[in-house]
């Protein structure tokens, strides 16, 4: 039986003639590279790797409870309806389940999400797609399934590969622009958006910009959209609506003005402009200024207001008194009536300085602990160049690390004679492979693909080499451990030296 072609083009083009010569040639040069360059390419692939999953992925997060965690929606494994108003079942995995676990998978990155508890292995996910990096208690081994699910986890259209509140579907290779992550003082069941991601100009109730796909540049913010320099995070229409009391801050220190959602009328027809309308057609400074003149007309004559108000008018009698002026909260401060409207609401870094804490407004913050203060986000540990998950060689991770970090750390997992062999069998193989490179490597003639076909056909020819260096380690193993009869104490101060 003759053996299958490896190349089926060359051998077809092989009846041309002069054609199979020309192809020969031109596969070759295409092909074809010198052992350094060859090298030097596979470590920057392991660069580039590692750069684009710098982190561990041996462990899931799912033993550590509710964190603020970057999640991805695995779409092959929970495949959403293309009605977004059918019942769905989302779920969410970290980081290590995405690549450990659906690594072969379609996935939606999510970024970060808050107080969630990774759904892999979990009913919410079929049981065909276990949770590799977890035993199951019953049996003590790696992949578990059907387990019950977190019950505080929090759900929006975005585990559906849904974004924005235009709903649409997220391509990261198609994508223009840039799309912002609302803070998310509201979930979907409270009315408010679950931290979803917002194009600027659904932010504004504007047309979505169609930007050109071979345009590197992205397509410029809508008129009365801050610049990004200017904030830190933003609140949504969505949750501002679901926290009401918030809208009194806009303007205020730490917070920008109002970025209106532009709203059709109800009643085309109707030529009176409403406050709301003038308001959403001018810009973030104006209505700022505007406000202040309008609270401005309607004030009460400073005389009048001075008897109404007993603390103003200690402050301008000249009378003394004994009894101490208590200092205004940080709330009676502000504007006694907030924005109308929809609009969202821009930040500053500092604006969490400026929020008042007084046991009322405590209330509001005690539900919303983001507002208190900035949220830390876990990152599993790096995977470093060289070090396995504790940090050392002999019980590294075979899921982090370069190639030969895996195979150094794959024998330190496996018998002991086993390990012995199979490293004097490979070191056979490595010196045979260097003998083979070093005159390419010296002269600086391109390895062909044809001799390294032509090479390794050689090499599989040569069992007895490799068997005598099987042979050479089991008798190198007998000296050095002293026999059979060797005690197990040796033979693990031997193991840990290797």
């Amino acid at each position: 039986m003759e053996d299958v072609p490896t190349n089926p083009p060359l051998q077809v083009a092989a009846a041309n003639g002069e054609t199979t010569i020309k192809r020969r040639e031109s596969f070759v040069s295409q092909d074809s590279q010198t052992a350094s360059d060859f090298i030097n390419e596979q470590l920057r692939l392991e660069a580039d790797a590692r750069e684009a999953l710098p982190y561990s992925f041996d462990n899931c997060t799912r033993p550590l409870g509710a964190l603020r965690q970057s999640l991805f929606s695995c779409i092959t494994c929970n495949p959403p309806p293309n009605d977004t108003t059918a019942p769905y079942i989302p779920a969410g995995v970290c980081y290590s389940c995405s690549i450990s676990c659906h690594g072969e998978h379609e996935l939606v990155e999510l970024f970060t999400k808050r107080d969630f508890v990774c759904d892999c292995g979990t009913t919410r996910l079929p049981s065909t797609s276990p949770c590799v990096l977890r035993a199951d208690p019953a049996t003590g081994e790696k992949g578990i399934h059907s387990e019950e699910p977190c019950g505080s986890n929090k759900y929006n259209q975005n585990f559906r590969n849904r974004f924005c509140g235009c709903g649409d579907t997220y391509d990261p290779h198609k994508e223009k622009g840039t799309m912002f992550q609302c803070l998310g003082i509201g979930s979907v069941e409270t009315g408010g958006c679950g931290e979803d991601w917002w194009h600027p100009e659904c932010l504004r109730g504007l047309p979505r910009v169609v930007a050109n796909q071979e345009d590197d540049e992205d397509p410029p913010f809508p008129p009365g959209f801050p610049d990004e320099d200017d904030f830190e995070t933003f609140i949504c229409y969505k949750c501002l609506d679901a926290n009401p009391w918030i809208k009194r801050y806009a303007g205020t220190p730490g917070f920008l003005p109002p970025v209106y959602l532009e709203e059709k009328q109800s009643n085309p027809s109707e030529n009176i402009t409403t406050e709301k309308e003038e308001l959403t057609s001018e810009s973030p400074s104006t209505l700022a200024k505007k406000r202040g003149l309008e609270d401005d007309e309607h004030n009460e004559p400073e005389s009048k207001r001075a008897k109404k108000d007993p603390s103003e008018k200690l402050d301008n009698t000249d009378e003394p008194s004994n009894s101490p002026v208590k200092p205004k909260e940080m709330h009676e401060l502000l504007p006694p009536n907030g924005p109308k409207g929809k609009f969202s609401l821009f930040v500053k870094e500092d604006f969490r300085d400026h929020l008042c804490r007084c046991a009322e407004c405590f209330l509001n913050l005690k539900s919303n602990p983001q507002l208190r203060e900035e949220e830390e986000v876990y990152e599993p540990p790096l995977s470093e160049d060289g070090d396995g998950q504790n940090g050392n060689n002999s019980a590294g991770s075979i899921h982090t690390g370069s190639l030969l970090d895996r195979g150094e750390a794959a024998l330190s997992n496996v018998d002991r004679v086993k390990a012995i062999e199979g490293v004097m069998v490979y070191n056979h193989l490595r010196d045979k492979v260097k003998e083979f490179l070093k005159p390419f490597a010296e002269s600086g003639k391109a390895v062909g693909a044809e001799d390294i076909k032509s090479y390794f056909e050689k090499l599989r020819g040569d069992d007895q080499a490799i068997q005598e260096a099987g042979g050479k380690a089991s008798a190198s193993r007998n000296e050095d451990d002293g026999g059979a009869d060797n005690n197990d104490g040796d033979s693990r101060r031997e193991q840990n030296g290797m």
